[in-house]
């Protein structure tokens, strides 16, 4: 099993990244549904506004293969066009449990 973790830096005021964050979690929680390789995925909205990452997403799925699948998925890549104006940065996580 693969635990992959995805946390976003969004650009814009609070209120703009808060808009784009809730929309993006939104469209990630329908994934599951979608998407047989997700076996689940929790998002959340960062809500300390010291910290300047506003979004993370923890994903499970059985194998790095299943996760590139699920990746590659139309629905997901819907999603991410939901952000594509307003990513200012990325980090990634894979690992097995």
């Amino acid at each position: 099993m693969i635990k992959h973790i995805v946390t976003f830096r969004f650009s814009g005021s609070e209120t703009e990244r808060r808009t784009v964050a809730s929309k993006f979690r939104e469209a990630l929680l329908a994934l599951p549904a979608q998407i047989p390789q997700l076996i689940d995925i929790e998002v959340g909205i960062n809500i300390n506004p010291a910290e300047e990452w506003d979004l993370v997403l923890t994903a499970t799925a059985a194998s790095l293969e299943d996760v590139a699948i699920y990746s590659a998925h139309p629905a997901h890549k819907a999603a991410v066009a939901l952000i594509s104006e307003h990513k200012a940065g990325r980090v990634c996580v894979d690992y097995e449990i």
